[in-house]
């Protein structure tokens, strides 16, 4: 069993920056794929980012491409979510995910098998 406890959340405004940061504990961590989704209130939950853990390799949102950065420290089971240029419309719940297998879809929240409880993001106007 994988546990994830995300954090890093907070408010702040427009045009500024956060760092979410996403621990594995438990078993061994060594997924396929790790991933970053958000809900905003009233809307479905949407795909964000997504990082091949052995490959490193990234796939983002166009929502956010070129604004977020996704990455990861083995060493400390730990991914993050470096967001900049922060808009209102970021404005949602948080979460990491993993992935024990390969999968045609990254975006799809149906391929996760681990999700964290959520960090909110707030950015005021």
């Amino acid at each position: 069993q994988v546990q994830l406890v995300e954090s890093g959340g907070g408010l702040v405004q427009t045009g500024g920056s956060l760092r979410l940061s996403c621990a594995a504990s438990g078993r061994a961590f060594s997924p396929y794929r790790v991933a970053w989704f958000r809900q905003a209130p009233g809307k479905e939950r949407e795909f964000v980012a997504a990082l091949r853990w052995s490959a490193g390799r990234t796939y983002y949102s166009d929502s956010v491409k070129g604004r977020f950065s996704i990455s990861r420290d083995n060493a400390k089971n730990t991914v993050y979510l470096q967001m900049n240029t922060l808009k209102p419309e970021d404005t949602a719940l948080y979460f990491c995910a993993s992935a024990r297998d390969y999968s045609d879809s990254y975006s799809d929240g149906g391929n996760y098998d681990y999700w964290g409880q959520g960090t909110q993001v707030t950015v005021s106007s």
